[in-house]
C-alpha cells in the first residue's frame, strides 16, 4: 500500500488521518506526520497509532502521497527545505488556502500536484472539499477523492481560478452560518427565552433545517422549494422573509461572497 504523510499535524491534518484510517483508505502503519511540536507529534502517535517525525526530509523521502497541511505563510520555507528530498513520482497535496500549483512547481519542480480546498466540518467528517489536479495529477484524482471523501463530500473542478470561488463558498462558508446561528440567539434572548433554551433550539433548528435540505435535495427538491412550503400567506414566517428580502438580503449574501473570492484572488497573488 502506498504511504501517505502530513507536513504539519494541525486541526485539519489530524481529521485527515482519523478518516482516511477510519474509512481504511490507509492503514495506521502507513500514515506518518511531522511537526515543529513535539507534544503534539505524542498526541497524534499515540491517539492514532501513526508514525511521527521532526524531520520533514525523512517524511518527503519516505511517502508516496504527501499532504502540505500547513499555513500559507510557511509554504516558502518549508517546500524550500524539501524540494531534494521530494521522490520524483510523488503525488503533492496542497490544503493551504491562497497557494497557487504554480508556487508549488517553482520550487519541486514538474511533480503531480493537487490543490485542495476543504472546510472546516471535516473535524467531524461532514466537510466540502473542491479538489483541482495539474496535468500530471489527473491519474491520480480517484486517490484524493477518497482521502477527502473520508471527512465529507469531495467534488473536482476543472480550472483553478474556481478555487477562489470555492473558498468564498464552502471554505468560508460555515462562518456565514455561524453568523446567523450567532444572531438568532442573540435575539432570541433579546426576546425573553434563556441563553441555554435560546441556544438549544437555534442550534437544533439550523441542523434539522441543513439535514432537510439534504434529504429534499435527494429527491429533487430545492431550498426554495422547502422555503415556499413553509411561508404560509399572511403567517408568520412570512413576516420574517419579507423583512430579510426588503433589507435586499440576496444582495448583501452576493456581496459578501464576493468579496471573499476577490480576497482569495488577490492573496493568491
Amino acid at each position: 500500500m502506498a504511504r501517505i504523510g502530513f507536513i504539519g499535524g494541525g486541526n485539519m491534518a489530524e481529521a485527515l488521518i482519523k478518516g482516511v484510517i477510519g474509512a481504511a483508505v490507509f492503514s495506521s502503519n502507513d500514515v506518518i506526520v511531522s511537526d515543529v511540536r513535539q507534544e503534539r507529534l505524542e498526541y497524534l502517535a499515540n491517539e492514532y497509532q501513526i508514525n511521527t517525525t521532526s524531520d520533514n526530509c525523512k517524511l518527503a523521502a519516505d511517502v508516496d502521497i504527501l499532504v502540505l497541511s500547513i499555513k500559507p505563510q510557511m509554504m516558502s520555507d518549508v517546500l524550500g527545505g524539501i524540494k531534494t528530498s521530494v521522490k520524483p513520482d510523488s503525488l503533492i497535496i496542497s490544503i493551504a488556502a491562497g497557494v497557487r500549483i504554480e508556487k508549488i512547481a517553482a520550487v519541486l519542480g514538474d511533480l503531480a500536484i493537487i490543490r485542495v480546498m476543504p472546510n472546516t466540518p471535516a473535524l467531524i467528517s461532514e466537510g466540502a472539499t473542491a479538489i483541482y489536479a495539474n496535468e500530471k495529477a489527473h491519474d491520480s484524482l480517484d486517490t484524493a477523492l477518497k482521502i477527502f471523501g473520508a471527512v465529507g463530500a469531495a467534488v473536482v473542478v476543472e480550472d483553478e481560478r474556481l478555487i477562489d470561488a470555492v473558498t468564498a463558498v464552502s471554505g468560508s462558508g460555515p462562518a456565514y452560518f455561524f453568523l446567523l446561528i450567532e444572531e438568532m440567539i442573540k435575539t432570541a434572548t433579546d426576546m425573553g427565552l434563556s441563553q441555554e433554551v435560546a441556544e438549544q433550539l437555534v442550534l437544533q433548528t439550523a441542523r434539522g433545517a441543513a439535514m432537510l435540505a439534504v434529504k429534499a435535495s435527494e429527491k429533487g427538491e430545492t431550498p426554495a422549494d422547502l422555503r415556499r412550503k413553509v411561508t404560509s400567506p399572511g403567517g408568520t414566517t412570512e413576516a420574517a422573509i419579507k423583512t430579510f428580502l426588503e433589507g435586499k438580503f440576496g444582495d448583501l449574501v452576493s456581496a459578501a461572497l464576493k468579496n471573499a473570492k476577490d480576497r482569495s484572488e488577490k492573496l493568491s497573488k
